[in-house]
């Protein structure tokens, strides 16, 4: 009996060894996770997202755009060399906005994580907020609302080409239509040129009637009208992931201006505590004197 006693007393100590070290991990856990910003980490997800589908989805709906306007629209290449510069140049950007975008998601992402842990610790008064911290956070303000309106006027933009590839969809669909009473389909045209996508020297310039029914059904078209309607949504998803970023750094900003604000305030106050209770120190002495 005196041999099991402390076998059993020293498994009850690996027990608790072993309960209190899957607390500890349990708690440290629970810290980790508390520290993550997840509205900055779902911004990120979303732009990271929508510019992808933008960037990727844009650069291959112009070139196959560009590739269905010299079979069909423009044959000759001097008429359409000004059109094949802009498309090679959007290209260009394209590229530049994925690269700056990846970039500056990941920066507003680290600036999410600094901004939780400088709140969290000056709650704890362990950590105050500096200047600069909150200069930093102000300038993100500014230009996340600065590429806000300029990813707006962009999502604007990216559905002019839904709108044209539209139209043609629908004038295929009306000439292919059973109920369409059409006498003469070769008057039903699309002309391109009125769009100033391709000067009106260009040959032909329009597609009419059989032609315009072949042009649909390439897969140029087809692949270009979707990939612009989810470059569009792209677009779109973009601008709400800046909104929400926008959200983000000024309640942040805000924050740690009140913190700050606040801090002012105690450090006053404590201030003129130590005053008044060093004042009346010195009218207790002289009194006993």
């Amino acid at each position: 009996m005196d041999g099991t006693k402390p076998a059993m007393e020293s498994t009850t100590e690996e027990n608790q060894e072993e309960r209190e070290e899957s607390k500890g991990c349990f708690e440290c856990c629970i810290k980790c996770l508390g520290g993550v910003p997840y509205a900055s980490l779902v911004a990120t997800i979303l732009c990271f997202s929508g510019v992808a589908l933008f960037c990727g989805c844009g650069h291959v709906a112009l070139t196959g755009t560009l590739t269905m306007l010299e079979n069909h629209f423009s044959q000759i290449t001097t008429d359409h060399a000004t059109l094949t510069i802009v498309i090679q140049t959007m290209q260009y950007v394209i590229y530049g906005i994925a690269s700056f975008f990846f970039v500056y998601g990941i920066i507003l992402l680290a600036e999410g994580f600094y901004t939780t842990s400088a709140v969290k610790k000056e709650l704890q008064s362990q950590f105050k907020t500096t200047v600069c911290g909150r200069c930093i956070t102000a300038t993100f303000v500014f230009l996340t609302y600065i590429l806000g309106l300029a990813f707006l006027g962009i999502f604007g933009f990216s559905a002019i080409p839904v709108f044209l590839f539209y139209n043609m969809w629908t004038t295929c669909a009306a000439m292919k239509s059973p109920m369409a009473n059409i006498t003469d389909p070769d008057s039903i045209c699309v002309d391109v040129r009125q769009y100033g996508i391709i000067p009106w020297n260009a040959t032909p310039g329009k597609a009419c009637g059989s032609t315009l029914g072949d042009i649909c059904s390439t897969s140029e078209f087809y692949l270009s009208f979707h990939l612009y309607i989810v470059a569009c949504a792209g677009a779109g998803t973009t601008l709400i992931a800046l909104i929400h970023y926008l959200m983000i750094l000024s309640a942040n900003w805000a924050y740690l201006r009140s913190s700050c604000n606040q801090n002012e305030y105690q450090d006053i106050k404590t201030k003129d505590d130590d005053a008044e209770e060093g004042g009346s120190k010195e009218g207790l002495n002289s009194s006993y004197s």
